[in-house]
């Protein structure tokens, strides 16, 4: 049987939409398959369909994922989709079929006798590692007073592997419910905005767009200064282990965290 493609977007809302569509060519799924972005070889005997993202398709998606699998595996699922590797489409469309046509069920996540869920699993847990380093080394910092923004902004810089922000706002929001605050992935031109007593979204900037260094405000300067000079003097040079640190904390997070900036 010839063997099909859906080319999605690399986005949750692209590959919920590939998902709705392979059901609905009922074809089966043995031959049917999903994929994140164009492909630079194109397969021989192959048929090749381009799918754009649907808002209504990926509603009924995610709402059958939760009714039928439970939030737990629902979460699973979505942070596998928000994962870099570009094979996250094909895994995560066949968790859903092992789990919803084979009846898995909720307990798809258990069943590691196929590879596909395995998979899935281990981009679940690499995107849940790097939103849980992300909220540990993530720094705000205030911005001043501009044309866009008001005293007492909350600004901060990131740039990690996977798309993460979706995970940490919910964090950040329930902590400081009461501040305005933005989180930048620069990765993917993606701002995570939270209006202070209000509900967090979140804003796609165009691909040309070039984020200019944001104004801190003079508070923010002296206390910026001040960490730095105190994680300087509680350092012990003589018991310095970089290898270690690095372990501990990798050079991708240490380049947003203001500790380890020179002024």
């Amino acid at each position: 049987m010839e063997e099909k493609y859906l080319i999605c977007e690399d986005s949750l809302e692209g590959i919920f939409t590939g998902i709705y569509d392979a059901y609905a060519l009922r074809e089966g799924h043995e031959h049917v398959h999903i994929q994140v972005g164009e492909e630079e070889n194109l397969r021989l005997f192959a048929n090749y369909m381009h799918i754009s993202p649907d808002p209504v398709k990926t509603e009924k998606v995610a709402g059958t994922l939760r009714k039928r699998l439970g939030e737990h595996v629902y979460h699973s699922i979505c942070r596998a989709a928000a994962s870099c590797y570009p094979d996250k489409g094909e895994a995560v469309y066949k968790t859903v079929v092992d789990a919803i046509t084979a009846g898995s069920g909720s307990r798809v996540m258990e069943n590691l006798r196929n590879p596909y869920v395995v998979r899935c699993f281990e981009l679940a847990r690499f995107t849940a590692n790097e939103a849980h380093y992300e909220i540990e080394f993530l720094r705000f910092q205030e911005l001043a007073g501009a044309e866009i923004v008001k005293e007492g902004v909350l600004f901060s810089r990131i740039g990690p592997k996977n798309n993460v922000i979706p995970f940490i706002m919910p964090h950040f929001a329930d902590r400081l419910p009461i501040e305005n605050f933005m989180v930048y992935d620069e990765n993917r031109n993606l701002f995570g905005v939270h209006p202070a007593g209000e509900e967090w979204y979140l804003v796609t900037a165009g691909e040309s767009f070039v984020l200019q260094e944001p104004a801190r405000s003079k508070r923010e300067e002296a206390y910026q200064e001040l960490f730095r000079a105190f994680h300087k003097t509680i350092g012990i040079k003589t018991r310095e282990n970089r290898k270690l640190q690095r372990q501990m904390c990798a050079y991708r997070y240490q380049d947003y965290m203001v500790e380890f900036q020179q002024k």
